[in-house]
């Protein structure tokens, strides 16, 4: 093997090392940052926990800031994988919007981080704190409601459901399990009910 080839080798080695990393530690600050928030996050704290050196995580990510970006887009990532993408598979409108709903159900009740959904655990930090972060997250918010929004403009003109306020409704719904991931953390066990009996109160029937 040349020389060239060797080296070649070498540093895709080294990338596909750096990306592993990024990733067990981006994961890391999702867990951490679920249940103390973002600003408990550190590049010290993380590479202590992990057993990592403070310059290897140092060079990965460059700032406090960076990290908790990752942290952001790690939890956006599992999100979509674990609530939007599975709700696809549902026909558009009323069983799409449902769908999501018990995606969402799922990805709370056994939460796949400590503190349960993580824009629900860490937005709090930051809406009042403009820059990068409140951006990222407030994006995740915006795109949720969105899709909810565009799944309840589907069901009115499939006549799933009489006409109504698809942003409104999706607003109402978001704070319905932001409310909902509260209550599990607390130890509601008719949360969930709860749910989807007010989701059936948001749905006006058809009069068709």
């Amino acid at each position: 093997m040349s020389e060239q080839r060797v080296a070649t080798a070498a540093s895709d080695g080294r990338l596909l090392r750096g990306a592993r990393s990024r990733r067990t530690i981006a994961r890391h600050a999702v867990d951490v940052a679920s249940v103390e928030g973002l600003t408990a996050l550190s590049i010290g704290r993380l590479a202590a926990d992990l057993g990592m050196s403070k310059s290897g995580v140092q060079a990965l990510f460059g700032s406090k800031e960076n990290l908790q970006l990752a942290a952001v887009e790690a939890a956006r990532e599992t999100f979509l994988a674990e609530v939007v993408r599975p709700a696809a598979a549902a026909a558009r409108g009323l069983p799409r919007l449902r769908a999501l709903v018990e995606s969402w159900i799922a990805y709370a009740e056994s939460p796949l981080y400590p503190g349960g959904c993580f824009r629900v655990a860490t937005l709090p930090e930051f809406d009042s704190r403009p820059g990068p972060v409140r951006d990222a997250l407030a994006r995740d918010t915006h795109d949720w409601q969105a899709l909810l929004a565009a799944e309840l403009r589907r069901a009115v003109a499939n006549g799933e459901t009489a006409d109504l306020d698809a942003e409104l409704v999706a607003f109402q719904i978001d704070a319905l399990l932001c409310a909902a991931n509260t209550a599990l953390r607390l130890g509601d066990e008719r949360a969930v009910d709860k749910v989807r009996r007010a989701l059936d109160g948001l749905l006006p029937v058809p009069t068709r």
